[in-house]
């Protein structure tokens, strides 16, 4: 397994970061089983694991605490963990990125995780609700604490990113040096401007969905058919409808993309994490396996070289910058969701006056 540095911080973590948000509830609810997976993959070479608060309502943290409760195994791991999102029920003061609800979130995940410190603590998503020097300010008191190693962002969008640094450095805080963006084959849109603005500021970036949500495992094909009762096809049915055109589109890629993994001997899940990996923006590529099987088809694919030929041959299916999907829970900002920011009062709307 090949190390990378981690956004200019020191911390050596591998290539492959290991992903927890399929271990609890949501996914594997066997927590001995899912211990079985974390020690596997930490055998194996990898030193890097995500989860997150929210994952399975705090469990996926209680899971990859047992699996590091040896101290051994903990002082050879480079633990990720996210604050965002409401744990419990839904409040008024739960959730955000305030100084309150981060300052409690984080001796939540310590407890959950059984541990004293986190090694990269991320905001999960963007809060408009908070200024991002008070987000800046209590996550720097936290590494002052030693509470945190180091934190950064995710699901940020480039604006966001740059606004973050441009206040750290006005007020002399300590800055995001991560960020986490959805990154595959079929979701190339952060290749624009979110992962060139990360090697700007010299961030490391750790990319989760490489399989983007099963259409890179091979579990939808065209001419297969679709069950949208089942899984996420069922939560989110006009993702996965053959019918919809869009979905069209995923699936011709996918078969192009297919018919290149068989070409060079490889298999799908193997090329799209491979390319992923090969951007030279990106220091860790998020794998979220919910069974060990499916982390053994994965880690077989560590070694695969993607030639300048191959490349140009999947830039030519799936263009530069292009969003054929769109992941999960991608944050989306209030101009787009709020109507009444894209509206001005009826009165006023007309070019000229009545």
């Amino acid at each position: 397994m090949r190390y990378r540095i981690l956004g200019g911080t020191g911390i050596e973590v591998s290539t492959y970061c290991l992903g927890t948000m399929m271990f609890g509830s949501v996914g594997n609810p066997d927590h001995q089983d899912a211990v079985r997976i974390i020690h596997s993959a930490l055998d194996r070479g990898v030193n890097f694991v995500d989860t997150a608060d929210m994952y399975s309502a705090g469990e996926s943290e209680e899971i990859v605490g047992k699996a590091l409760r040896d101290p051994r195994r903990r002082d050879e791991t480079v633990l990720a963990s996210k604050v965002y999102f409401p744990v419990g029920e839904d409040g008024p003061a739960r959730g955000g990125l305030s100084r309150r609800w981060i300052t409690r979130a984080v001796e939540a995940s310590l407890a959950r995780l059984g541990t004293d410190r986190i090694d990269l603590y991320q905001v999960h998503r963007p809060d408009h609700r908070t200024d991002v020097e008070e987000t800046l300010d209590v996550l720097g008191d936290l590494v002052s604490q030693g509470k945190i190693r180091a934190f950064g962002c995710s699901t940020f969008p480039a604006e966001r990113i740059v606004e973050a640094h441009a206040v750290a450095e006005r007020r002399g805080l300590r800055r995001f040096r991560t960020e986490q963006p959805p990154y595959s084959l079929l979701a190339r849109g952060v290749e624009t401007a979110v992962l060139p603005v990360a090697q700007r500021y010299g961030m490391g970036v750790l990319t989760w969905a490489p399989l983007a949500s099963g259409y890179l495992s091979g579990a939808y094909r065209k001419g297969r058919g679709v069950d949208l009762t089942r899984g996420r096809a069922a939560i989110t049915p006009h993702r996965f409808d053959p019918a919809l055109p869009e979905n069209v589109a995923k699936l011709d890629a996918v078969e192009e993309l297919a018919l290149l993994a068989e070409e060079i001997g490889c298999t799908l899940p193997e090329l799209a994490v491979a390319f992923v990996a090969a951007h030279p923006a990106v220091t860790s590529v998020i794998l979220g396996p919910r069974t060990g099987e499916q982390l053994d088809g994965l880690l077989k694919g560590a070694s695969l070289v993607l030639s300048d030929e191959v490349l140009d041959r999947i830039d030519a299916i799936v263009p530069p910058g292009t969003d054929l999907y769109r992941a999960d829970g991608v944050w989306r900002p209030p101009s787009l969701t709020e109507p009444t920011l894209r509206r001005r009062p009826l009165e006023e709307r007309a070019a000229a006056g009545s």
